[in-house]
């Protein structure tokens, strides 16, 4: 699939970027589309959302284009403190969003490209398990922990961009640090224990295999489904291998006989995608820990899935 053009990169060429007369991009742009994909990142890390993610983008571009370059020292510092007052806004308004959503609300799924599942700690920070926990923070602990621990900024530089001093920010990084640590699972999933926990789904899948798929459920599995109100989806957590499997075992045929299961990288990690009459139906992600299955997360809302069309880059 072709990676997504860089669409503010592109518009504000357009709009505002091209030297007179020798076709040139201004300084403005050219360091705008140089850190794109890290912003991208960066707000993507905070909202959970690319569509989001995009709009803050635009909003940054707009702030960005009416600055007096020869007053910054460091453009991308300058850029992420813009980017990170866009989310930590945004995050507040989705926040009020998702308290009228209708049943478990997921991340959006990304389709990634190879080189994020070869960066550890990024794929770690964009996997669906981290984007949930992440969900548990307050804004500013989300913004803070972000900045800090996956895109290691130092603590005066993301005092300006939250707006509080170095040492409130300090103790907000040991707080969100803990509670991260809390909720996590113990470490990084490797790509094969996930890619083996997904095999054992789509063979069940495939040839119905429910003691397969019950092999490789931790007990206290919990599954969410994300429809938006939009598609059929299970309206509040299972939990329980048996009645995981059971909810399972019930789609499993219909998946079997009318569409297909493709393997894909979403958010660093081995996902499989389900296609029903040649559309996008469901993205199927999992969270892995010890070589079970603890959360299994199926993505069916038709407005998160646009971005499964072509591959996302993201950056540190």
């Amino acid at each position: 699939m072709e990676s997504q053009d860089s669409e503010y990169g592109a518009g504000a060429e357009d709009t505002a970027g091209r030297c007179p007369g020798d076709g040139r991009t201004d300084p403005a742009t050219e360091a705008f589309v140089a850190h794109r994909n890290l912003l991208f990142t960066v707000a993507y890390e905070m909202l959970g959302s690319a569509a989001d993610a995009e709009d803050v983008l635009q909003e940054t571009w707009l702030r960005w284009a009416g600055v007096d370059l020869g007053t910054v020292r460091d453009q991308r510092a300058y850029l992420v403190r813009i980017t990170t007052r866009q989310a930590l806004t945004r995050l507040r308004t989705l926040g009020r969003r998702k308290e009228s959503y209708v049943g478990p609300w997921l991340p959006e799924p990304l389709l990634t490209t190879p080189d994020v599942a070869e960066d550890i700690e990024l794929a770690d920070s964009v996997s669906m398990a981290m984007l949930l926990v992440l969900e548990t923070l307050t804004p500013t602990e989300r913004a803070v922990f972000v900045l800090r621990e996956v895109f290691d900024l130092g603590y005066e530089e993301i005092a300006e961009a939250v707006d509080k001093s170095p040492a409130a920010v300090r103790q907000i990084a040991h707080r969100a640090r803990s509670h991260v640590a809390a909720r996590r699972p113990r470490g990084p999933v490797s790509r094969g224990e996930a890619k083996d926990a997904l095999d054992a789904f789509q063979r069940a899948a495939e040839t119905g295999d429910i003691q397969g798929l019950l092999d490789i459920l931790a007990p206290d599995v919990v599954l969410l489904g994300d429809g938006g109100g939009i598609r059929k989806a299970v309206p509040r957590p299972i939990v329980g291998a048996d009645k995981v499997a059971r909810l399972l075992a019930a789609g499993l045929p219909r998946i079997s006989a009318a569409g297909s299961l493709q393997p894909a990288q979403v958010n660093g990690y081995p996902a499989l995608i389900l296609h029903l009459d040649g559309a996008i139906d469901t993205v199927f992600a999992v969270c892995v820990d010890n070589g079970l299955i603890t959360g299994f997360y199926a993505v069916r809302n038709p407005e998160k899935l646009s971005h499964m069309r072509h591959t996302t880059p993201l950056r540190r």
